[in-house]
């Protein structure tokens, strides 16, 4: 187990940080690339850890990258594995490719790490089922996954969660299918997936949620990743935290389902700055600018909860600075990601010394910091080793992050470009 130590407290900075691909939109290309038969292009791609056991898994069904080329033989012609595909910690990567194989010809077996095989898999069974798959996991519900050996047709799938993931995975399995199907779930996911469906010619909206896939072959193209949204958020975070401090993040994704975390800061008193400069497959990219100040509490619930869910480590570490009471509540997802966020988070926030609850579906922060120094073990969740990162900002004193090598998973440059903000 590695430790990192982050000094506290910081001065003020002004930076333009480049941020790695994005790691969501990495496997969606790289999925998409191995549907189709032919050579696809993926520029710019994620350089974490779980990019790379999507690529090892797509390697075993016979897709060959060669550098940013992705060849591949088409979902029709992928081979059977030697053995389970292990998806290491990548519950993205294992619930994606359980839709895209789940026409496969024969039975194929998704496994990964210790921390993944703790992660809830049963949300997938049933929307899967709807278009004729066959669907296994544990007695517990988690992975292993089986997938495969099914004749797919098209349906209306209609989801309980706004889970971008699943709503990915049934979307592969739909395009693979005999005839349209429709996916349809609560607002506030990300529609990476249907806009780049839309843009090929295979799907589009009927209202707001719903959207229609049109089965056939996935044609090969180029997919320029745009900059991890996620990624760029801890960043965006250790502005507001520093008041006249400024961070540009360019290039970065600007789906609306991306960028609830830059609606909280606005929110709490930063100032936020973004500008589309383009689309890529029918998805807005363009540029972030953050420039902190005082920072007051907010109240998070509903769409907004859904849009932030991967940031609301980094909402808590801003509560707790904020003057007031800070509110998260509609956030149960995150006590079934890389660890027991929710837990995570209080415990975070009461080593740096902020007084802080757990609810069943989110929690409470009574802020008005500094921040004090601190030692804290993330668990192995990267999100968290990162946000414990960041709080470092407002500290009085060191924080220092246990087996702080969990970073990897999404940003393995990560120390390093928190560290650049100062130089």
């Amino acid at each position: 187990m590695q430790s990192a130590v982050f000094a506290g407290p910081r001065p003020r900075f002004d930076a333009d940080i480049t941020v790695p691909g994005d790691k969501s939109l990495t496997h969606r290309a790289l999925a998409l690339a191995a549907l189709a038969s032919g050579t696809s292009r993926v520029v710019g791609g994620a350089p974490g850890t779980d990019a790379g056991a999507m690529l090892a898994a797509l390697e075993a069904l016979g897709v060959t990258p060669e550098g940013d080329l992705i060849r591949s033989p088409g979902a029709d012609n992928w081979l059977d594995p030697p053995g389970a595909l292990d998806l290491e910690n990548s519950g993205t990567a294992l619930r994606l490719l359980t839709g895209a194989l789940a026409g496969h010809r024969s039975r194929i077996v998704l496994t990964g790490d210790a921390s993944l095989r703790c992660r809830p898999m049963t949300r997938l069974v049933e929307p899967l089922a709807q278009l004729g798959a066959r669907i296994e996991v544990s007695p517990t519900g988690t992975p292993p996954v089986i997938t495969g050996g099914a004749r797919l047709r098209g349906a209306e799938v209609r989801l309980t969660l706004a889970s971008a993931q699943i709503r990915s995975a049934v979307a592969f399995a739909a395009v693979q299918a005999e005839g349209p199907s429709t996916v349809d779930s609560p607002p506030g996911f990300r529609d990476h997936t249907e806009r780049w469906l839309a843009t090929l010619g295979m799907g589009r909206w009927s209202d707001r949620t719903r959207f229609q896939v049109e089965p056939g072959p996935v044609p090969p193209i180029e997919y320029h990743i745009p900059a991890d949204t996620s990624s760029a958020a801890y960043l965006w975070a250790a502005a507001a935290l520093s008041p006249g401090s400024r961070v540009r993040t360019r290039g970065v994704s600007l789906n609306p389902g991306r960028t609830g975390f830059l609606d909280v800061l606005v929110t709490m008193g930063a100032t936020v700055d973004r500008r589309v400069s383009r689309l890529e497959l029918g998805d807005p990219v363009g540029d972030v600018t953050v420039v902190g100040a005082p920072l007051g509490a907010v109240r998070i619930a509903g769409d907004l909860a859904v849009r932030t869910i991967d940031e609301l480590p980094l909402v808590a570490v801003c509560a707790g600075v904020a003057e007031g009471e800070t509110r998260v509540t509609g956030a149960a997802e995150l006590r079934a990601k890389e660890s027991d966020r929710i837990a995570a988070i209080v415990d975070l926030l009461r080593h740096l010394g902020c007084e802080s609850e757990a609810d069943e579906d989110g929690f409470v922060i009574r802020g008005g910091g500094p921040y004090r120094g601190c030692r804290f073990d993330p668990g192995g969740d990267h999100r968290m080793a990162m946000a414990a990162a960041v709080a470092s900002v407002a500290a009085e004193g060191e924080v220092t992050v246990d087996g702080f090598e969990a970073a990897a998973v999404s940003w393995p440059g990560f120390a390093a470009a928190l560290e650049g903000l100062w130089s």
